[in-house]
């Protein structure tokens, strides 16, 4: 990977980490604009200065955009959108894996107690 593109990854990586910013792009994934008041409900948990201040950020990347009717993903919003399913379809491959191995470790520490 170039340098280039390691530098886009990163600053990237450096706006999601942002707390809140996945949870409004996951919230805005179907599509559906939605009002301050309804992401801030979507998005669970969030204050209203911080949820201003993450629309602010994701607006000047260019992945979200303010409508009469709301807020909604841009296409390049969208596509990140997308691309978080793939990883959301990761996390349930391994949550199902970490499961089976805490269940397979309390049957081994279970066996090595039972005389």
């Amino acid at each position: 990977m170039a340098s280039k593109d390691k530098a886009a990854v990163i600053q990237l990586f450096d706006l999601l980490e942002s707390r809140y910013a996945m949870r409004v792009i996951w919230a805005l994934s179907d599509g559906h604009p939605q009002t301050f008041r309804l992401l801030q409900d979507s998005v669970g948990g969030v204050t209203p200065n911080t949820l201003n201040t993450r629309l602010k950020e994701l607006r000047a990347a260019r992945l979200v955009d303010h409508t009469g009717d709301g807020y909604r993903l841009t296409h390049l919003g969208a596509d990140l959108a997308r691309r978080m399913g793939e990883v959301q379809q990761f996390a349930s491959k391994w949550a199902h894996q970490q499961a089976r191995a805490a269940t397979a470790s309390a049957a081994a520490a279970q066996s090595s107690h039972t005389p």
